[in-house]
């Protein structure tokens, strides 16, 4: 995710905004530190541009 989302040029509090989530939250996904539901992971791919299948590979 934090690769996609770097080379898109969009920061981690664009996505918590488009999304309505914490940025702290989506620093501990790109960390490994939590795990989304599959709901957040199809918003997440929503924000990014990219389909779910791109984000999870």
């Amino acid at each position: 995710m934090k690769k996609i989302r770097t080379e898109k040029g969009i920061s981690q509090g664009d996505i918590a905004r488009a999304l309505g989530l914490g940025r702290g939250y989506i620093s501990n996904i790109e960390n490994g530190k939590t795990n989304p539901t599959l709901s957040t992971i199809t918003n997440l791919a929503k924000a990014l541009g990219v389909s779910t299948n791109e984000l999870l590979k």
